[in-house]
């Protein structure tokens, strides 16, 4: 959540002992003991928020920027390998070119220093994305194309919400750092598409899978005729004909995101629909959410996902903001069980970490640690921590728990990179640092959201250049 939470609640500095909480912990970092022993004061908040946003700003933004700028195709290239160099294999995707072109976006608003270079750098995006990604004669963005920007046939035709959604996401903050019309143009082409193929008139919210012409894709194609290899699944893994939790809680996001850079009526109206979709259909008591669902939005059992949990949470609250619902009851019960929820079935008390899947109510079943969840989950305790803490002091501990587990295993300290995926015990599975899914989006935004969010807490001047301009 940006710094908007203000408007959510009013900011309190938190004072608390947490003795007995760790008496709990079973902590065996003796300086991390210390931290969340001491109550929460205002050193301490400015002193990890400099921690904090000193490894985004020191070690990931320049593992990426610049030298992931393709110069000779254009867009980014995703692949680096585990010792931190440029890999082969660079397909381009809507998806990882939209998250680096929001991130080079964002940092251009929130770091006075950075804005001029970064500005240049979200252009360099913006022109891939209109010129490469985007589908000249039938709208609406292609899922990926090779490294040279012909689109791959191993893709096939599919276009998919999901995507889409993350075009749209990016090129209204690209509007909302430059000013430029272009940018703006094309977030409204997009909303556009969207209305006109995506939108559910019947039951609300969108389908997810779509022909080059915009025709959604109900049905699995012919055998054989897109070449993948699980022809029942779109380009996402969801059924054909089905909606699912992990896109419409991205809609949401870019819809929130348009809704700052464009509020127009239509909008709104979309934004506020699918809002309670989220928040009302897809999250569920006790504070999990549903993944599939049928058209008309029967739930289709299947696993929980801790990190989506914890991330529905943020752009929850971040989406009430823009529809003047800060303090209704509803949202914010919603927000608050889904990370209580995340907690009591998929955190590690041990180590710390969030792990990746269970069922609702046992034992979580897949125990690996991946990055994003890692930082939807750092980005979401201290957000409990800001709003709830006074009552529910479990936040603050966690939050401090979870920044040591990141530190000690999830970053790469030899490249400052995170790893894709550790163990239970830490251990890196995955060891790629950069490839078509993994971007500076999840860890770049949780680092700033920290950072500026700890500064508010610590009763800091802190707020950027951009936040004091009233504009965020």
């Amino acid at each position: 959540m940006r710094v908007s939470t203000r408007r959510l609640f009013s900011t309190r500095l938190v004072i608390f002992v947490v003795a007995s909480v760790l008496a709990q912990l079973s902590l065996v970092n003796g300086e991390l003991a210390r931290a969340v022993e001491d109550q929460a004061t205002a050193e301490q908040y400015a002193q990890l928020a400099e921690e904090i946003e000193g490894h985004f700003l020191k070690e990931v933004l320049p593992f990426w920027f610049p030298r992931c700028l393709d110069q000779e195709y254009g867009g980014f290239r995703p692949h680096f390998r585990s010792d931190g160099s440029l890999g082969p294999l660079n397909d381009k995707t809507i998806v990882f070119q939209s998250r680096m072109t929001w991130v080079a976006a964002e940092v251009a608003q929130r770091y006075s220093e950075l804005a001029e270079t970064y500005r240049n750098y979200a252009r360099h995006g913006l022109k891939f994305l209109r010129t490469v990604m985007w589908d000249r004669e039938y709208g609406g963005f292609y899922w990926g194309v090779d490294q040279n920007g012909q689109v791959k046939p191993s893709y096939g035709q599919e276009k998919h919400l999901y995507g889409i959604s993350f075009g749209l996401y990016a090129a209204a903050n690209v509007y909302r750092a430059t000013g430029d019309a272009d940018a703006l143009q094309l977030a409204q082409d997009t909303f556009a598409w969207l209305e006109k193929h995506a939108w559910d008139r019947k039951h609300g919210g969108y389908w997810e899978a779509f022909a080059r012409n915009g025709t959604p894709l109900i049905s699995p194609p012919p055998p054989g005729s897109d070449g993948r290899a699980n022809p029942q699944r779109d380009l996402l893994g969801t059924p054909y004909g089905f909606k699912s939790m992990n896109s419409h809680i991205h809609i949401l996001e870019a819809l929130t995101e348009l809704h700052r850079a464009w509020p127009s009526e239509e909008v709104t109206n979309r934004l506020r629909e699918v809002f309670f979709i989220v928040r009302d259909k897809i999250a569920v008591e006790p504070g999990c959410l549903n993944l599939y669902f049928t058209p008309d939005w029967r739930a289709v059992p299947d696993h929980d996902s801790f990190g989506h949990d914890v991330e529905t949470a943020y752009l929850l609250l971040e989406a009430a903001e823009r529809l003047h619902l800060a303090n209704d009851p509803a949202t914010i019960h919603r927000a608050k069980s889904l990370v209580d929820h995340a907690l009591d079935y998929g955190w590690d008390n041990r180590l710390g970490g969030f792990y990746d899947k269970g069922t609702a109510f046992g034992q979580p079943y897949g125990l690996e640690k991946i990055w994003w969840t890692q930082a939807e989950g750092l980005n979401a305790l201290l957000l409990m921590h800001e709003l709830f803490g006074d009552d529910d002091p479990r936040y603050w501990p966690q939050f401090v728990k979870q920044w040591q587990f990141i530190k000690q295993y999830q970053i790469d300290h030899n490249t400052g990179e995170w790893f894709d995926t550790v163990s239970a015990e830490g251990q890196p599975q995955i060891k790629d640092l950069g490839h078509i899914w993994k971007a500076a989006y999840h860890n770049g935004r949780a680092l700033m959201e920290c950072g500026t969010r700890l500064r508010r807490l610590a009763g800091m001047n802190g707020l950027t250049p951009h936040e004091k301009s009233g504009k965020r």
